[in-house]
């Protein structure tokens, strides 16, 4: 009989430190793993390994993955609605970005098809590094 020994978190774990980047423009969701980690450094320019959060959608707006690193591998989740698209996406707010960061608040708004903007939530105190 084998035993495993789990040494470190099984599930994803998320805190007020973690940046979470939202790409603005849609991707190919016939990436994977490898394909949005290649998206995350290259057109991002954004380390795929150093703990921050990736949220993308397809172009029809119905599905977004979400990749993290979390120092052992790479979690890849997706979620898609069975009807409709997601009414909110984070829009550039200057020409040259590519990315939008959000608070990790605002995911759960986000996947629920709500707008994290809109959303009331509690504003942080001061703001962690």
């Amino acid at each position: 009989m084998v035993e495993a020994v789990v040494d470190g978190p099984s599930v994803i774990q998320l805190s007020a430190q973690t940046k979470v980047y939202c790409a603005l423009e849609a991707v190919d969701f016939r990436k994977g793993i490898d394909g949005l980690a290649q998206v995350c450094a290259g057109t991002l320019e954004k380390d795929p390994f150093g703990g921050g959060v990736f949220l993308f959608r397809n172009r029809r707006q119905t599905a977004i993955k979400i990749l993290f690193y979390d120092g052992q591998g790479f979690w890849l989740c997706l979620k898609r609605l069975s009807r409709g698209r997601f009414r909110w996406w984070a829009e550039a707010r200057s020409a040259d970005r590519r990315t939008r960061e959000l608070m990790i608040s605002e995911i759960q708004v986000l996947l629920w098809n709500g707008n994290p903007e809109g959303s009331r939530v509690q504003e942080m105190w001061r703001k962690m590094n």
